[in-house]
């Protein structure tokens, strides 16, 4: 189990180097970074200490190796509009996203897992059809109307909870829910496809002819051997959740990377959305090797080489 986190973990370096690359050369290709900086009014002046203190008078491999030192060492620059270094303002902020996405994570991962077991359960009945048929639904309902749905009805009318911001648990119930439902669909059909194999499998078979309870055969014998495509689609999807976070960040002014994000692009901050996106990366990479993890704890035979 060791070296076979260890062999996961060797792959993190190579990842974040090309993202690193990746966002450099997107960087570089979008224009001359003097523009992005400064307005129409600048001066020879502040063009040259400009020139001089992004290394721009150098070749750009040159340019590459101190860009990838900089990062290295946490130094993304000063950030425009706070006016500290962008790396304490974005972590300042990876908090809340982190917090929201895992939220979501869980609460997808519990009401999928059990709605998909119930279809599975009931395959071809009143429940299967209607939890299916949901789903179906829900994957084509946008983020953004169901976070407004949600505010009309259980902050607006029922005011139960708050519209907005970032407080106590009851401020992270609606952003969570809504972007649990981005995730929500697929892993209820995911389950169900899953489980339907699982208790057509010879064991299964033997553990009903033993005189199993239902809930034992389900919840100890195909359940465990059913959950390895639902944990590798959530882990997978870390990704498309942090993205999807953007929009559920500014519905619910939840201050959260993603909100941040936003803002600096519009305010042309460009240390704060260089060192978002590496962060973001971090993050994505870690739940990835996490996931790894995860599934070589429930099936040993993925260590193995």
């Amino acid at each position: 189990m060791f070296k076979f986190a260890l062999r996961r973990l060797a792959y993190v370096p190579v990842s974040l180097l090309f993202v690193s690359a990746v966002l450099f050369t997107v960087l570089r290709l979008t224009g001359n970074p003097i523009d992005t900086y400064l307005d129409i009014n600048r001066t020879d002046e502040q063009v040259a200490a400009l020139t001089k203190r992004l290394h721009l008078d150098q070749s750009l491999p040159v340019q590459f190796l101190i860009y990838l030192k900089d990062v290295m060492s946490g130094d993304f620059g000063q950030s425009l509009q706070f006016g500290e270094p962008a790396i304490n303002v974005v972590i300042e902020r990876a908090g809340a996203s982190i917090q929201l996405v895992t939220a979501a994570l869980v609460i997808a991962a519990i009401i999928g897992i059990l709605a998909g077991m119930a279809c599975a359960v009931f395959k071809d009945k009143l429940p299967d059809f209607l939890i299916s048929t949901l789903a179906v639904a829900a994957q084509s309902m946008p983020s953004f109307w169901l976070g407004i749905l949600l505010i009309q009805f259980f902050a607006v009318q029922l005011r139960w909870l708050p519209t907005s911001g970032r407080g106590g648990w009851e401020n992270l119930v609606l952003p969570a829910f809504t972007l649990a439902a981005y995730l929500l669909p697929n892993i209820i059909l995911i389950t169900r496809t899953s489980m339907l194999e699982t208790l057509r499998e010879q064991f299964v078979v033997t553990a009903i002819a033993k005189g199993l309870s239902g809930r034992q055969v389900l919840f100890r014998h195909a359940l465990p051997n059913a959950l390895n495509p639902i944990i590798s689609f959530i882990g997978l999807q870390v990704g498309r959740l942090m993205g999807g976070a953007i929009i559920t960040e500014t519905i619910f002014a939840w201050p959260g990377i993603g909100r941040l994000m936003i803002g600096s692009i519009f305010q042309r901050d460009v240390p704060v959305v260089i060192a978002g996106v590496l962060i973001v990366s971090v993050v994505i990479v870690v739940a990835n090797l996490a996931v790894d993890i995860l599934l070589s704890i429930n099936d040993p035979r993925i260590r193995l080489d």
